[in-house]
């Protein structure tokens, strides 16, 4: 975005982002990270429901569909739903570097209103790497994949290590992910945005 903050522009420095060689393969759904997170969790009635799958390189494509809770203004989305879903679609990439990281910065454009019953295709990658900095942009289209533009982001991910989380949320919800008897689920649980 030519708008984007100093803030979001990653250093002469910055490296090419390198997919993990353990991520999803391209075109695989990447899932819920933790069933009470409120962008992709399957367990939040009110929640995005977001779905993300794998693209090529550092990127991926998400959807969700605006539901008659997610409303701001009567029949549209509220914004902070909009930028919830900028965040969580950011957020997933992610998991393609194989980094435990946070929002650091968000800047979100709102270019036209996406009504409820709407699907929002979104289209993320990274941008750049520069050191524990994790550059990187997303956009959301009404009316398919190559529709018009109706939202979009760039963030600053910063890596984090997993005390981030245990030292900082609540002890019920973090004994309760810790003792998960799934490996897999215990360990994606810590690994996105709080």
């Amino acid at each position: 975005m030519s708008g984007s903050s100093s803030a979001l522009k990653p250093p002469a420095d910055a490296l090419a982002p390198v997919r993990h060689p353990a991520a999803p393969a391209p075109g695989e759904l990447l899932g819920a990270h933790y069933g009470q997170c409120f962008g992709c969790g399957g367990e939040q009635p009110h929640g995005l429901l977001l779905e993300a799958r794998a693209g090529e390189g550092v990127s991926l494509t998400a959807e969700f569909t605006v539901q008659a809770a997610h409303q701001g203004a009567p029949g549209l989305a509220h914004g902070g739903v909009l930028a919830t879903a900028l965040d969580e679609t950011l957020g997933s990439l992610n998991w393609l570097l194989r980094t435990i990281a946070v929002t650091g910065r968000l800047e979100t454009d709102f270019v036209r209103p996406v009504p409820v019953g709407t699907v929002l295709h979104l289209q993320a990658r990274v941008t750049a790497v520069a050191g524990r900095k994790i550059y990187s942009t997303a956009t959301g289209r009404i009316g398919g994949p190559g529709g018009p533009v109706a939202v979009r982001a760039d963030a600053l991910f910063v890596e984090v290590k997993v005390d981030h989380f245990i030292d900082n949320g609540r002890p019920e919800e973090i004994r309760a992910a810790m003792d998960d008897p799934d490996q897999v689920r215990r360990a994606r649980a810590f690994e996105v945005n709080p």
